[in-house]
């Protein structure tokens, strides 16, 4: 369960377990941002299943669209928004808990504090990992291409910034602690 995710996301290693053939997928053509921290994440496509919860004395079967994407996760998939919206269902993460309506009462789909702790970790390491690997390809490629446009050498001494800034006093007291801000910010 993600409160905070606006798609359903299944992870590749999952859907292929399922057997399902790829060629069912229909073209997803726009990246979503927030699920590996500071980048796009481009999916491979998206399916519509049918999901059901519960047992045959009370259940409930709608069919949500899912995101397939081609990366490592924590967990075999992510239950956003478009989940909750299509079940009328109603999470709370504190207890790992899911609640919708049945056609015989409510349905109460529990998750495993052990299984939450185990992965938590794990899925913080991979994120950071991730988005370790990002930032320093981007600061190379930036550093390279500030190298080749310019001829000065590439050190903390040559900075520049890219519009006009000024310095502003933090400290009465202490006239050389100071910090340089956007002179073309608006006031507000």
């Amino acid at each position: 369960m993600d409160g905070g995710s606006s798609l359903n996301i299944l992870y590749v290693e999952t859907f292929d377990a399922m057997g399902v053939s790829r060629s069912k997928l229909h073209t997803s053509i726009f990246p979503f941002l927030g699920i590996i921290p500071g980048m796009r994440a481009y999916p491979l496509g998206n399916i519509e299943l049918p999901i059901m919860f519960s047992d045959c004395s009370n259940f409930r079967t709608e069919t949500l669209i899912f995101e397939i994407v081609d990366f490592e996760g924590s967990y075999h998939a992510i239950l956003g928004h478009p989940c909750y919206a299509k079940f009328m269902a109603v999470p709370n993460s504190t207890y790992i808990k899911l609640k919708m309506l049945g056609p015989n009462g409510v349905i109460t789909v529990s998750g495993s504090f052990e299984q939450a702790y185990a992965y938590g970790p794990k899925h913080f390491e991979l994120a950071t990992a991730i988005a370790n690997s990002v930032e320093l390809q981007k600061l190379r490629r930036t550093v390279a291409e500030g190298a080749l446009n310019s001829n000065e050498p590439t050190s903390s001494s040559a900075f520049r910034p890219i519009e006009d800034t000024k310095a502003i006093g933090v400290d009465p007291n202490d006239l050389t602690k100071t910090v340089w801000i956007g002179a073309l910010l608006l006031a507000k």
